[in-house]
């Protein structure tokens, strides 16, 4: 008998591992959850729309496709949020380690692919380093300000996360991907300003940002010093004076306008979206899904999008305010703060407000890595949510 007890009542589950399953069930947000599902599925539906045309005979190629990077994406986020933030501020040296391993693989064995080594081809998937390397370095640079504690404000700590900064992005630049460049500049901001350094830091920072561009695009190339490829400076100074050059570097804008313009209120429909369909509009799966998603769409179809993201980046700067510590606020902030940048930057360019950089439209651009990133990054706020206070 007592034996029989024994087995049945390790068999059983005990309230005690019940509760803290509950509980931690219970302190999800499932808002976040609910909006970042809805904005999926909805990248989904748009991906289909758009690239229905796109392969002969077989209308569900890329969004077959999108849905597998989906699949893993949501094993990454389960998995994210799972682990104790902590684990990522104890281990920061092999978190940035392997973001620096990463980006060197590339460099070394990446294939390339319209002038750009980004990828890593492992038979069955594309792997983009670069990608996941946007969570991995708000990651470090969170904790390695947090290990900091009040010494944030001191110019020296600054500039060691300026210099920690400067690694990977001059390796993604290398590459080249301005727009991943752009959105590590962006990550060290973002972590700075939640992590406390000075206005005056911040302030300086943005001069020296601001020079570097100006020396980059038009200073250094006046010298005779080229640091771009001649058709990566055109597409950055092609959204200032697009009608100079409307068949070259100014084509892609002015028919991405054309494109939401089109749209109107309810917009075209799948079958008469002619500046996606006849491919008018180049990249309409990936840089420019949302003027396609106008076209298609329009104005509410947009304004949908729109809504989506704003409860998703609603909810994280939630979880900022009740995370447990300094380095689970600086983390979340930082990363409710990059997804916000990508999304300004690529519907920006969209419409002519921002230069061509190629950042994808987070959960809607067709890109398994971007994808899976993504969902991997909201696997690591919930599990600040779920750790809070």
């Amino acid at each position: 008998m007592a034996d029989y007890v024994t087995r049945g009542s390790l068999a059983r589950p005990r309230p005690f591992e019940d509760s803290r399953v509950a509980a931690y069930v219970r302190r999800l947000d499932w808002l976040l959850l609910g909006a970042v599902a809805a904005l999926v599925g909805y990248g989904l539906w748009v991906v289909a729309g758009v690239t229905r045309d796109d392969v002969v005979g077989n209308e569900g190629y890329f969004v077959t496709r999108q849905g597998f990077s989906v699949a893993l994406g949501c094993v990454a986020l389960v998995a994210a949020t799972a682990i104790d933030p902590a684990v990522y501020r104890r281990h920061k040296r092999v978190v940035f380690g392997l973001m620096i391993f990463l980006l060197l693989v590339v460099i070394v064995l990446g294939t390339e692919v319209r002038g750009s080594q980004r990828w890593l081809d492992l038979g069955f998937y594309r792997f983009q380093p670069s990608e996941f390397s946007k969570l991995l370095l708000v990651l470090f640079l969170a904790a390695f300000l947090a290990d900091r504690g009040k010494r944030v404000a001191e110019t020296r700590t600054v500039a060691a996360a300026v210099g920690f900064a400067a690694i990977p992005t001059a390796l993604v630049f290398l590459q080249p991907d301005i727009g991943t460049a752009l959105v590590y500049g962006a990550a060290l901001a973002a972590v700075l300003f939640f992590a406390g350094a000075r206005w005056t830091h911040l302030a300086v920072l943005a001069a020296i940002g601001a020079f570097v561009i100006t020396f980059v695009l038009w200073l250094g190339p006046a010298a005779g010093i080229q640091i771009l490829k001649p058709y990566q400076t055109a597409r950055l100074t092609a959204f200032a004076n697009p009608e100079n050059d409307p068949g070259g570097a100014g084509y892609n804008v002015d028919q991405s306008i054309t494109a939401v313009g089109a749209g109107g209120l309810q917009g075209r429909g799948v079958a008469h979206a002619t500046q996606t369909n006849l491919d008018y509009l180049p990249e309409h799966a990936t840089d420019f899904i949302f003027a396609s998603l106008a076209e298609q769409r329009g104005f509410v179809g947009a304004s949908i999008l729109l809504l989506l993201y704003l409860l998703v980046i609603w909810r994280a700067i939630k979880i900022v305010a009740v995370a447990r510590d300094a380095f689970a606020a600086t983390a979340a902030g930082a990363i409710a703060f990059v997804l916000l940048f990508q999304i300004f930057v690529n519907i920006g360019m969209t419409i002519g407000l921002a230069p061509v950089t190629g950042i994808p439209l987070p959960f809607v651009s067709f890109g398994g890595s971007a994808m899976v990133a993504n969902l991997a990054a909201i696997g690591v706020l919930q599990a600040i949510a779920v750790r809070r206070r």
